[in-house]
C-alpha cells in the first residue's frame, strides 16, 4: 500500500483508510520508511520486557505455593487463597494461565449445551433446598454425607453438617435447626428418597396421600413439598455441591480436621458464614417469607411417630418393652385407647393422648415425670364458698 502511494497510484488519505489508520500516523510511518526502510515499520516494543511483567521471584513462588500447600485447590479457590493468606494480587486468568503452563493443572473441559436456569424466588423463605452428597470429605477412604439447607432466593445456607447417612432423624434434626434460627417457610424442594416421599412403583409419580415422616411433620407445620424427578431439575443445589466438593476437603486437610465432629464444628463457626460471604445473592424483593415459631411446639413435631392403643393394664407395648402410662386427671382408665407415641430426635420417649402428654421417658426407659399418686379415701367435708372445713363461716 505504502509503495502504492510513494508511486502516486493512490493518495498517502486513501492509503491510511486502506490500512485503517490516521493519517498522522501514516505520515509517520511514511517517514520510517523512507528513512530505515522496511525495519522501520516493524513495532520497536520487539524484545523489550513488558514493565507490566510479573517478577520471576513471584512466578516461583506461586508455583511453588500450589505445588506444595495447595496441590488440590482449584484455580478459583488457590486464587483467593494467594490474595487473602499471602497478600499476592494476581489476576484469576494469569494464574490460571500460569498453573496450566506449568503443567500443575489441566484446561477446563468445554461446556455442554446451555440450559435456562430457573428463576429464583423473590424472597427469602419462600422455597428451601434440601439436599446431600456422599463424598470422601477427609481425603481418605472414609465416606460421609454433607446434608445442605439453602435459600433458593439468595443461594444462603442456613445448615451443613457431614454425617453417617442422610435419613430421616438428620434431615429432621437439620430442618428442626433451621425453623428454630430463622422460622417458618414456605416450601421445601428435594429429591424423591425414601425419606422424604413414598413412590408406589419406580419412574411414577410420588404418593402425596401417604406421608413419611418427613412429610407429616412439614404438613403440620404448613410447608409444602416438592419432589425433583431428575438431577437437573435439582441444578442450583448441584452446582453447589461441585463447589462444595471442590474446596471443602482442602480446607479440611489444611486445618488437619480428620473428624466428623470437628468438621462440623469448623462448618458451624468459620466455613457456611465465608461461603455465605462470597457466593450468596442479595434477594429480588425486601423482606422475608419466613414465620417465627415456639420452640417448645417443635418437641412433638419433630419426633417420629407412632400410634398404639393402650392395653388394660394402661401400659403401651413399643420397641419390644411396655411403658406405663400416667395416671390422668381427665380420664379413670387409658386402656383401649389410641395413643401416639413420639421418639425425639435426643433419644428420649413421650406418649400423647390427643393433646394431653401421657408419658415422658429418659433415653434407657425411666419415667422422666413424677407419677400422679393414687387418691386416698376421704369423708365427704363441706366445702361451700365461704365457709370453712368445719362449716363455719370464714373470718
Amino acid at each position: 500500500v505504502m509503495l502504492r502511494a510513494m508511486a502516486k497510484r493512490i493518495t498517502w488519505f486513501q492509503a491510511a483508510e486502506i490500512l485503517g489508520i490516521s493519517c498522522r500516523q501514516m505520515q509517520r510511518w511514511h517517514t520510517r520508511f523512507e528513512h530505515e526502510g522496511y525495519e522501520g515499520l516493524f513495532d520497536r516494543r520487539r524484545g523489550v520486557p513488558s514493565p507490566k511483567r510479573v517478577p520471576l521471584a513471584t512466578v516461583e513462588e506461586v508455583l511453588r505455593l500450589y505445588q506444595e500447600q495447595y496441590f488440590d485447590f482449584n484455580v478459583r479457590h488457590f486464587h483467593e487463597k494467594l490474595t487473602e493468606e499471602h497478600g499476592i494480587k494476581l489476576s484469576y486468568t494469569w494464574v490460571k494461565q500460569a498453573l496450566q503452563g506449568a503443567g500443575l493443572v489441566k484446561p477446563s473441559r468445554k461446556r455442554g449445551v446451555h440450559r435456562k436456569r430457573r428463576p429464583r424466588r423473590p424472597l427469602p423463605g419462600m422455597l428451601l433446598h434440601i439436599d446431600a452428597s456422599k463424598h470422601q470429605w477427609f481425603c481418605d477412604h472414609r465416606w460421609y454425607d454433607l446434608l445442605v439447607i439453602m435459600d433458593d432466593a439468595t443461594s444462603e445456607i442456613y445448615y451443613a453438617q457431614l454425617v453417617e447417612e442422610e435419613s430421616t432423624r438428620t434431615v429432621l434434626a437439620g430442618l428442626r435447626e433451621v425453623i428454630e434460627q430463622q422460622g417458618v417457610f414456605c416450601s421445601l424442594y428435594s429429591d424423591r428418597a425414601t425419606h422424604f416421599f413414598l413412590t408406589p412403583k419406580a419412574d411414577e409419580p410420588v404418593d402425596h396421600t401417604r406421608l413419611t415422616q418427613v412429610g407429616r411433620a412439614l404438613r403440620e407445620l404448613g410447608i409444602q413439598m416438592i419432589p425433583a424427578y431428575s438431577p437437573q431439575a435439582r441444578g442450583r443445589s448441584e452446582r453447589g455441591f461441585s463447589t462444595w466438593q471442590g474446596r471443602l476437603p482442602p480446607e479440611l486437610r489444611l486445618r488437619k480436621i480428620t473428624t466428623a465432629t470437628a468438621a462440623n464444628q469448623f462448618l458451624r463457626d468459620e466455613y457456611v458464614k465465608e461461603f455465605n460471604r462470597r457466593f450468596s445473592v442479595k434477594a429480588l424483593e425486601r423482606g422475608t417469607a419466613f414465620v417465627p415459631v415456639r420452640r417448645k411446639e417443635l418437641d412433638l413435631v419433630f419426633s417420629l411417630q407412632h400410634e398404639r392403643v393402650v392395653a388394660r393394664d394402661n401400659t403401651v407395648s413399643f420397641a419390644n418393652r411396655s411403658w406405663q402410662l400416667e395416671r390422668t386427671k381427665f380420664r379413670a382408665t387409658l386402656a383401649g385407647c389410641r395413643v401416639t407415641v413420639h421418639e425425639h430426635l435426643d433419644q428420649t420417649i413421650s406418649i400423647t393422648f390427643g393433646p394431653h402428654r401421657v408419658g415422658r421417658y429418659t433415653a434407657d426407659g425411666q419415667p422422666a415425670m413424677e407419677m400422679t399418686p393414687p387418691r386416698k379415701a376421704t369423708k365427704a367435708v363441706a366445702s361451700h364458698r365461704g365457709l370453712g372445713k368445719s362449716g363455719q363461716k370464714a373470718a
